[in-house]
């Protein structure tokens, strides 16, 4: 459909996650943990509409916030504090994930199928640029 925009914000999401599982990453290393990287399944979904892959992004940003909570359980359960203070950004982060995921099927659920307001939205995506975590090892 030639929506640049949303395909910008998809590519600097996807980036955004490769930085965040390389935070994760090394903070096991640092920690001289065993890490094993494995292959990720290729997608099989398929998306009927417009707002079928932003409701798949927040459904994973969901599941996301789920196992980072799982993680942070277990580390406040060990009381191992190093852990717990490193998720805390994570936490904080899959927050604004969420919302922003939120916020944006609200709009094109607001908006429908006008194609002025899509290309509106579009090209608000498409403005979007890649910031890198503020996190620091």
């Amino acid at each position: 459909m030639n929506l640049d925009g949303f395909a910008n914000w998809f590519r600097i999401q996807a980036q955004e996650e490769r930085d965040h599982a390389m935070l994760m990453y090394q903070y096991l290393h640092n920690n001289n943990a065993k890490v094993t990287l494995d292959t990720i399944s290729k997608q099989d979904k398929v998306f009927s509409d417009k707002v079928s892959p932003l409701k798949a992004a927040l459904e994973h940003e969901i599941f996301v916030t789920s196992l980072i909570n799982r993680i942070y359980a277990a580390a406040d359960e060990k009381k191992d504090f190093r852990t717990m203070q490193f998720l805390d950004w994570f936490v904080k982060e899959q927050g604004e994930e969420e919302k922003s995921a939120m916020d944006l099927i609200a709009k094109m659920e607001l908006f429908g199928d006008d194609a002025k307001s899509l290309y509106l939205v579009n090209s608000e995506l498409g403005a979007r640029t890649y910031n890198p975590p503020s996190l620091v090892l």
